[in-house]
């Protein structure tokens, strides 16, 4: 089989369960999969519903998409995702990307927490990614291009779609809410990095770090979906913070914050649904 035809295949079980088409595709990052609690759901479909689907096996990471609507626009939220570290072949841990592609999104707004770079970001910021490093995980587009979804080369220049990223700044600030704007950079994980990776990070202009989100969006880009994404600071990065890392604190900052990310997300994600 190949990976186009296991997509279909998993279109086809989760077609099973819903006809629902969305317009926009949202993946929760750690701790702020609540999200999803929220909304106006019409379906959902847990992943080990899905044949040939990978299965997150992250604590918090509640492994299922649910469809409905956010204010009169149609999603489809990736409740829990799945990440490379976690020993999924690459083309595995871009399935569920691609599969919002086939059941019919156009945009892909990504979520994750990160560990803050930048001198100047405080644990608890919201950052708007306008860019991403890619350079220290293998390419999610190795191996025979799928061209279905598009080129051999992709362009990678606008990435993140300005006009997406310009919308979640003038939501963010109608509602008050302080973000700020950077480069995230994707390690494999599972480790945290060490103080000198960290150096590392920051003179190649990194701002955050994270072990998601860029394959994805990656992948998302190649398919033609439009991109945008926001990274929470949950914690400082090695060797900017004086203490050890956990993914405890990770989860912690993630709950303290949620409500005013929630908010962030919900809002733009309607001013998007209104550019369509």
């Amino acid at each position: 089989m190949t990976p186009y035809e296991k997509l279909q295949h998993c279109l086809a079980c989760v077609r099973e369960k819903t006809d629902f088409v969305p317009d926009v595709a949202l993946i929760l990052g750690s701790g702020l999969g609540a999200l999803a609690d929220e909304i106006d759901a019409v379906a959902t479909v847990d992943y080990h519903d899905i044949e040939g689907f990978p299965v997150s096996t992250v604590a918090g990471h509640k492994g299922r998409f649910v469809f409905g609507y956010i204010n009169d626009v149609k999603v489809v939220i990736m409740q829990g995702r799945v990440h490379y570290y976690e020993g999924y072949p690459i083309e595995d841990v871009l399935l569920p990307t691609r599969l919002m592609r086939l059941m019919g999104a156009k945009v892909l707004f990504l979520t994750n927490a990160a560990g803050g770079v930048n001198k100047y970001f405080n644990v608890g910021d919201f950052m708007i990614i306008r860019d991403h490093i890619m350079s220290f995980f293998p390419n999610p587009l190795i191996g025979p291009n799928i061209d279905e979804f598009g080129p051999r080369f992709p362009d990678m220049s606008h990435c993140y779609d300005p006009e997406l990223c310009n919308i979640i700044r003038d939501t963010a600030a109608r509602l008050n809410i302080g973000v700020r704007e950077g480069v995230y950079l994707q390690f494999t994980g599972p480790t945290y990095e060490t103080p000198a990776e960290i150096r590392m990070a920051a003179l190649l202009g990194a701002d955050s770090v994270g072990m998601s989100t860029a394959c994805e969006a990656a992948a998302a880009n190649h398919a033609g979906m439009r991109v945008c994404g926001i990274s929470c600071i949950t914690n400082l990065a090695a060797g900017i913070s004086p203490v050890p890392l956990d993914h405890k604190e990770v989860a912690e900052t993630a709950n303290r914050v949620a409500p005013y990310f929630r908010q962030l997300v919900k809002e733009s994600i309607t001013a998007i649904g209104k550019a369509l």
